[in-house]
């Protein structure tokens, strides 16, 4: 026995000291490891700073700004300070007492001579109709100042009508419920409840089934046509299935805008469509395609056929023709094969394709603008409406808010019934 090697009564202490030494290498590889795998994130994280950076500045920050409009609109509330301040004791029932008047004709002078009066009818008219040329012509007899300011005010109906005060007075509130309300058809009514606008007023609700509904048929003709045109691709050999994703991705060669004016000619009434039609006997008159929901559909169609069918290709080109030999070998019909064996495995590509296409049908504008009818308008349309000739940013982004939330929660229900990690998109 060494001088040095432990004796039996040293053992524990030994196997102690061991155990102990052990656990204490064991803790500072742990450390390591996590200092190394920390470093790795960092310099992942450092790479993806710049991009990260320009999507929140060219693209986060811009769209949270805009939909924040829906719900922020302080331009009653920042032009009409004094009537603000007299509409504090009002119950909101009846006409409130003549020192809101002369407050709101003080309001009216100073901002006709601020130079923010146009801001002011355009803002008022947006919830009250008409309010344009009500509140300017107030302005223009307050400025003649041949009479006092409250007959001024007494003397114009609009301003003693029982809906305009309300409306002012829910205007003096920056941070408003009025356009999310106004997006879906509803407004709050004298009692404090929600209640639906009148039907001659209600048309976003319309809009968007509109847009949901040629969104699911167009979403459904692409799968129809892509489906099997995904699986002959996935089939053919190699060089022919090159051959024929190439057919597929020339459009994409060619902007959406030079695709949809070449439908604008295809779909005309002496165009090329009605002329196969005419040739193949299927229609025995030239059709109104050219805006028209049909032409809409079509033109789609043939835009959104790639985003369907490349993720369900993506799938199926996965799949082992061996899988379905075996089926048949088992006894299974060509039908039950396909059902039980190639379907299910296909299954998270067509769903992916399906919500990639519908969920951009939702946004579509230049195609429905050019090509569908008045009655063919989606909501991206009364959008840009919104911005570009109404100058209306906060209903904009209302619509845009309403859409995106019915978006995401499409999204949602995809993901909880299939799950993010079997979506497969390309």
């Amino acid at each position: 026995m060494s001088a040095f090697e432990p004796t039996k009564l040293d053992r524990p202490r030994a196997t102690r000291d061991w155990s102990a030494a052990n656990a204490g290498t064991a803790k500072s590889v742990a450390a390591a490891l996590r200092r190394a795998d920390l470093g790795d994130r960092l310099r992942s994280l450092a790479l993806a700073a710049p991009l990260l950076l320009l999507l929140a500045l060219s693209f986060g920050i811009p769209i949270v700004l805009l939909l924040s409009r829906a719900v922020y609109d302080p331009t009653i509330a920042d032009a009409l300070p004094q009537t603000s301040q007299a509409l504090v004791g009002w119950n909101g029932t009846g006409l409130p007492d003549d020192a809101a008047f002369l407050a709101l004709a003080a309001d009216l002078r100073s901002n006709q001579a601020k130079g923010t009066a146009y801001e002011l009818a355009k803002s008022l008219n947006a919830r009250l109709p008409g309010a344009r040329s009500q509140v300017l012509k107030t302005m223009r007899q307050l400025e003649a100042a041949d009479r006092p300011p409250l007959e001024v005010m007494k003397a114009v109906p609009f301003w003693s009508a029982p809906g305009t005060w309300p409306v002012i007075e829910s205007g003096t509130h920056s941070v408003t419920s009025f356009y999310l309300l106004s997006a879906l058809d509803l407004r709050w009514n004298s009692d404090g409840g929600i209640e639906r606008v009148p039907p001659e007023q209600a048309i976003f609700l319309q809009v968007f089934m509109r847009t949901f509904l040629v969104a699911a048929a167009v979403t459904l003709a692409t799968l129809i046509l892509g489906f099997p045109l995904a699986y002959l691709i996935a089939s053919v050999p190699k060089g022919l299935a090159a051959i024929l994703i190439v057919a597929v991705l020339l459009p994409f060669w060619t902007s959406i805008l030079v695709r949809t004016a070449a439908w604008t000619v295809l779909l005309q009434k002496f165009g090329l469509v009605n002329d196969l039609l005419l040739w193949l006997g299927v229609a025995n008159d030239r059709l109104d395609l050219m805006y028209s929901r049909i032409g809409l559909i079509i033109a789609m169609t043939h835009i959104q056929l790639p985003f369907t069918l490349l993720p369900i290709y993506s799938v199926m080109r996965t799949i082992q023709p061996s899988q379905m030999k075996a089926a048949y070998s088992l006894g299974a019909k060509p039908f039950t094969a396909f059902r039980r064996v190639y379907l299910p495995q296909v299954f998270p590509g067509v769903m992916a394709g399906c919500l990639l296409t519908f969920i951009l049908c939702l946004g579509y504008y230049i195609t429905p603008a050019l090509i569908g009818g008045a009655s063919d308008q989606l909501i991206s349309n009364f959008i840009a409406s919104y911005v570009n000739v109404e100058l209306n940013w906060e209903m904009a982004a209302a619509l845009s808010f309403i859409l995106l939330v019915f978006t995401l929660a499409l999204f949602g229900i995809f993901a909880r019934i299939l799950g993010l990690d079997r979506l497969k998109l390309v």
